[in-house]
């Protein structure tokens, strides 16, 4: 007698090699500055791959991060409601709410709030990055517990190299 296995079924009842995720907005670690507030929500081990999910809501016009790249990560951006500014390579653009933008390694990228808004964004890293310790560094040194160049001096552990960019200078004074 011979036995078949239907393997779709068998993978789909075997056990998870990592169980579910599930972070409630009132129990979720927040990090905030004067202009922002970072709400952290899940991340994995990046030595599985994995990922890194955050929201982020900026004041009317806020900073978000000055031109930098990712050499092992994609950065996802997508903008829940009101209007992010973002450098992509040598190009700027405005996304509204409902855009998504993806950003492969490599490529160098900055964000804001646009001008005269404020945004609601949702951020994904993949792989996962150790953002929630780069996240919890920024606003150390934003409060003055850490001295700045903390930030530059943790670019490899956190995959985040800054960049000079011409174009989001010149985008950043035209705020002014």
């Amino acid at each position: 007698m011979t036995t078949t296995t239907n393997t779709a079924t068998a993978t789909a009842t075997a056990a998870p090699a990592q169980a579910p995720i599930l972070t409630r907005c009132a129990s979720a670690e927040t990090c905030a500055d004067p202009s922002s507030t970072m709400t952290l929500l899940a991340e994995t081990d990046p030595g599985q791959g994995g990922f890194t999910v955050y929201r982020s809501t900026f004041a009317d016009g806020a900073a978000g991060a000055p031109s930098h790249f990712h050499t092992r990560a994609w950065e996802l951006f997508f903008v829940i409601s009101g209007s992010l500014e973002v450098l992509v390579g040598e190009e700027t653009t405005v996304l509204g709410a409902g855009d998504f933008l993806a950003v492969p390694p490599h490529t160098p990228h900055a964000f804001a709030a646009a001008k005269g808004a404020e945004a609601d964004v949702l951020f994904l890293f993949t792989p996962g990055m150790d953002r929630f310790d780069y996240l919890r560094l920024l606003g150390s040194v934003m409060r003055g517990e850490t001295e700045p160049g903390a930030i530059a001096a943790s670019s490899e552990r956190f995959d985040n190299h800054y960049v000079d960019s011409p174009v989001w200078r010149a985008a950043l004074a035209g705020r002014a």
